[in-house]
């Protein structure tokens, strides 16, 4: 992983946590700021004091423990208010969110959106604007999808298709660095897409130079994510190509893709 750095705009930093996450921290014009899936209270700490920074919120997509492992400790050292899914299993949420609700927290407003699959209680915070975003833990990531865990495969199916709907520009905030790998399962699923294989490249290239590759654009994804794009016939082709033919309708595509790629 590479060592703090900056995204899309300089008022949300990607903090590298653990082998492969990602802690999303947005800073506020006050001097506070807000992180999202803190699994690890260290990474946050050394930037916030890089930074000059108060920590005035906390927001979580699910309860997987690299997503809330440093919620309590940030709670207890700063007093901040924790917004997330209404899960009694994660402790430490003041302010539980369901689908439709909407927040303002510091300089930013967000829309909530479930997004269950990876896990029941996932949700995606949606910034609307002219620089529109949409944090979304595990269930999009760069060039692929969470696994299915606690969830179905029509569940993630219709989770990533509300994704898929937000305005092409939108930045793509996803807590995992695991792109290079997705591209590689992409490329074996949809082998002539040419957009996909100028995307492997370029990622490629980052990685080579310890540059993050996230944050993405639904724009991107749509041209070259294979989870988005089961109604494309050159999907069911390719999964026909490996042995894997499954006919049907598009959730029956997508099924087909996530299996292929657990085992790829």
């Amino acid at each position: 992983m590479s060592s703090t750095m900056s995204s899309t705009t300089p008022n949300i930093v990607g903090l590298p946590a653990f082998n492969d996450n990602y802690i999303w921290l947005l800073r506020n014009s006050d001097g506070s700021a807000l992180v999202v899936d803190p699994g690890d209270a260290e990474p946050v700490e050394t930037a916030l004091k890089q930074y000059g920074l108060t920590l005035s919120g906390i927001l979580i997509t699910h309860h997987h423990f690299d997503h809330v492992g440093g919620l309590n400790a940030l709670k207890s050292a700063h007093g901040c208010t924790v917004y997330g899914p209404a899960n009694p299993n994660i402790d430490g949420i003041d302010i539980e969110l369901g689908d439709g609700d909407h927040i303002n927290v510091g300089d930013y407003s967000f829309d909530i959106i479930t997004v269950p699959g990876h896990t029941l209680d996932h949700i995606a915070y949606y910034r609307a604007g002219e620089e529109p975003a949409v944090f979304c833990g595990d269930t999009l990531f760069a060039g692929g999808c969470g696994r299915i865990f606690e969830g179905n495969p029509g569940m993630m199916h219709e989770s990533l298709s509300r994704l898929a709907a937000l305005p092409s520009e939108t930045a793509v905030y996803c807590a995992h660095e695991y792109t290079l790998a997705n591209l590689a399962f992409a490329r074996a699923a949809d082998p002539d897409n040419d957009d996909l294989q100028q995307r492997e490249a370029k990622a490629l290239a980052l990685r080579a130079k310890g540059t993050p590759t996230v944050p993405s654009t639904i724009a991107l994804e749509l041209a070259t994510n294979p989870f988005l794009r089961s109604a494309d016939a050159r999907l069911a082709d390719g999964l026909e190509s490996a042995g894997r033919g499954v006919g049907g309708d598009t959730v029956a595509v997508f099924a087909g893709l996530r299996a292929w790629k657990d085992q790829f």
